[in-house]
């Protein structure tokens, strides 16, 4: 929505707060929640401030030691929170409430901090349109439903949770039908909160299901994928059951993916996409984009559970390969056409987005300026594989 749209809906008291949040790098939104009236008087043009303490913060919220950017000897400061209006949005899942993303600035010299994940991704962003391209983008999101509450399962230890379907539920109708009752809502609420949904359906794991979201330029790409899985864990909560998006909650399932989608376009055109087929663009691309697939793996694995959902014939990959519509791949080629795309398989849903994209298109950048070429097509099964490289464990 505009900011005038906003105003009137404000003045007629249909919407009485706005949520004001960026990413820590764990992907978790920070932030505060603000009387829309005030926000609309002072925070719409000036934003807010937050503690620097958390682009440092582990999962428990405890400073950490070691920090250039913030630490105790500098006092943990703040840092400027500048409202990206473009992200300004109801949040349909919540009671008369709008929520806006926003940049971390530095105070003191209003520019972006460098750190920040949003800073991050946008840096990429920039970096693709020097060279003349524009970044479309979808993140594949997979995720657990329990109808365990979020408190009773802390409370248990997180232990003997109760799954919301009984058996495996991949594209199965019935059972995806069973967890309509939360997903339905999910899926009409991102709607309505101008996230274009696609479909969901049933998962390979007991329980487990995907909600797909319509692809959109990288950056916007990534505020919607934060925006869903915020708007899912609150939906969660209000309705007494618990998602995870944990890379691997259970040791004898699959696990939670985030597959990266990405392709390159100049104005209607996808450069990945020739008359005869792929482009040097897209070989170039593709072959960067797994040259520094190990390196880069922080971003795509960022916890130590991440690690664990990389088992043979778990769906996820255990091997740097590359393949035509192949699922045991961890780069899978598919569509045709202007739909032609790389899917990465490697990234779990506990991914940030902001850095799992940058990743991504810093690699394949960096391959398209080094023609770098990616290793031969894999035919088979990459799972049994001998002389490719594995995903790092």
């Amino acid at each position: 929505m505009t900011p005038d749209e906003l105003s009137a809906l404000v003045a007629a008291n249909d919407i009485t707060t706005v949520v004001v949040g960026f990413t820590d790098h764990y992907g978790r939104l920070m932030g505060k929640r603000f009387d829309a009236d005030f926000f609309i008087d002072d925070c719409l043009t000036h934003g807010t401030h937050g503690c620097d303490y958390l682009l440092t913060v582990d999962m428990e919220m405890e400073p950490v030691e070691g920090y250039r950017f913030a630490n105790w000897q500098e006092g943990y400061g703040d840092v400027h929170l500048v409202p990206d209006l473009g992200t300004l949005r109801r949040a349909a899942w919540a009671e008369r409430t709008a929520l806006v993303l926003c940049d971390v600035v530095d105070d003191a010299s209003d520019s972006p901090v460098a750190v920040a994940p949003r800073s991050i991704l946008r840096r990429q962003v920039t970096a693709a349109a020097g060279a003349g391209h524009v970044v479309q983008a979808a993140s594949e999101l997979e995720f657990f439903l329990y109808r365990t509450s979020y408190r009773d399962a802390h409370e248990q230890d997180y232990r003997d949770l109760e799954p919301a379907g009984w058996y495996v539920e991949d594209y199965h109708l019935l059972q995806a039908a069973r967890m309509e009752d939360y997903v339905g809502v999910a899926r009409r609420a991102l709607a309505a909160s101008g996230i274009p949904v696609e479909n969901s359906k049933g998962e390979a794991a007991v329980g487990q299901h995907e909600l797909n979201i319509r692809y959109a330029d990288v950056l916007d790409m990534a505020d919607r994928h934060v925006v869903m899985k915020q708007a899912l864990k609150e939906l969660a909560d209000a309705q007494g059951v618990s998602v995870t998006f944990m890379a691997k909650p259970d040791a004898d399932q699959p696990g939670n993916s985030c597959h990266l989608h990405l392709s390159l376009w100049d104005g209607d055109s996808n450069v990945f996409d020739t008359a005869g087929g792929r482009s040097d663009v897209f070989r170039w691309f593709l072959g960067g984009w797994m040259a520094h697939a190990a390196d880069l793996m922080v971003c795509y694995a960022p916890t130590i559970n991440s690690y664990k959902r990389y088992q043979s014939q778990s769906w996820a990959p255990t091997g740097i390969a590359w393949s035509t519509d192949n699922r045991t791949a961890g780069f899978r080629v598919v569509g045709h056409g202007p739909a032609l795309r790389i899917e990465n398989r490697i990234p779990g849903a506990d991914v940030n987005p902001y850095l799992a994209y940058a990743a991504a298109l810093a690699s394949g950048l960096d391959g398209i300026r080094n023609r770098t070429e990616p290793p031969a097509e894999f035919d088979g099964d990459v799972y049994s594989a001998t002389g490719v490289d594995s995903v790092p464990t």
